[in-house]
């Protein structure tokens, strides 16, 4: 548990939890009460404080509405089984922000701010972390420039946030993707490993026009050949080819999943042999044709585990075998639900209890 730091709390005078169903919440629809703030200027991060969640006011010559100098993160807070809050590898969270803020030329949120924050604005909102089945408190950390001045430079000041919401499923039911070989999410030397707020509002479109077409997804390709995959809209890829895990490996172009980093970990933990390697495009179809894929998904935050059904290549479905058979994801998922509930052990330390 992180030490209490000295943050101020100004409590909303009346909770809005009576107004939501707990057991079915929509994903990304609902907010806690409260919400953490703290402001950077003059090199330091200070006034840090727990408001309830409502609007902020910024300047028509904002920084980030103009040139989106903007990073966030994303990660889940669980009720387990005796009612504790755990929150799934925090640390993690806390350093991939760091990284996306040295690329992004902002500065970094100290580890034990955005630690002790988290814990300060779960304590206070802990009635809103959910017990049903299939349901977590979501949680975004997120940081954004704030100085009124339009020009291209890095901003003097900035605002660190955390707000936090009830959700369910992600994603209902397996998925059905495509493969994109037109448009690019990330190219070599770019902001693709960043998680700021760019890099997505560009992948709208294509995603968008996917979805018109009755995919749930894209499977993103190289900027340079789109010969090899890379990674599924909000999610890192992974296949199941003759009972091997294969994955692309991260770089400038590739989201260092944590989600990903679990997965890695639990296969290697049951002996199961890890590829983290390119993979073409060709690799995918023809092991899909010749029956040695057995199972694609994708893993994020927001879905854990998301099974891929059918992957579509210009013009052409494929469709992989049916889901029910399915074990390698399948266990995947329910190991990570039953950590991070505290439903079994916990070998690498992965939960943080508040």
């Amino acid at each position: 548990m992180t030490e209490t730091m000295d943050i101020s709390i100004t409590k909303a005078a009346e909770s809005k939890i009576s107004q939501v169903d707990l057991d079915n919440p929509q994903f990304g629809k609902v907010y806690s009460d409260h919400m953490f703030i703290a402001d950077y200027a003059d090199g330091e991060w200070k006034d840090l404080r727990i408001v309830p969640y409502g609007n902020i006011n910024i300047s028509p010559a904002n920084t980030t509405l103009h040139y989106a100098s903007t990073i966030f993160e994303g990660l889940k807070a669980n009720r387990s089984a005796n009612g504790d809050v755990l929150v799934f590898r925090p640390e993690a969270n806390a350093k991939r922000m760091q990284e996306s803020a040295v690329r992004m030329c902002m500065p970094p949120v100290p580890q034990e701010l955005f630690m002790g924050a988290l814990d300060e604005l779960l304590r206070l909102d802990s009635q809103w972390v959910p017990s049903a089945p299939g349901t977590a408190l979501y949680i975004r950390p997120f940081q954004l420039a704030m100085d009124p001045y339009i020009g291209i430079r890095p901003s003097d000041t900035y605002q660190f946030l955390i707000i936090t919401g009830p959700v369910g499923a992600y994603y209902a039911e397996p998925v059905k993707v495509k493969i994109e070989t037109n448009y690019t999410r990330a190219a070599k030397g770019g902001t693709g490993f960043a998680k700021t707020g760019g890099n997505y509002a560009a992948a709208l479109k294509p995603a968008v026009d996917a979805q018109k077409e009755g995919f749930n997804q894209l499977i993103w390709t190289d900027a340079k050949t789109h010969e090899y995959v890379e990674e599924s809209g909000t999610m890192n890829l992974m296949f199941i080819k003759n009972d091997t895990l294969l994955t692309a490996p991260t770089g400038d172009t590739i989201l260092r999943g944590i989600t990903r980093d679990s997965i890695i970990q639990l296969a290697k933990d049951k002996g199961m042999k890890v590829e983290e390697r390119p993979i073409k495009v060709t690799e995918v179809i023809e092991s899909i044709k010749d029956g040695s894929m057995q199972e694609a998904f994708g893993a994020g935050t927001a879905a854990t585990v998301a099974q891929i059904k059918m992957i579509h290549h210009e013009g052409t479905d494929y469709n992989l075998p049916p889901v029910e058979g399915w074990k390698y994801s399948t266990d995947f998922l329910d190991t990570l639900n039953k950590i991070k509930t505290g439903a079994i052990p916990d070998p690498h330390s992965w939960i943080h209890k508040i």
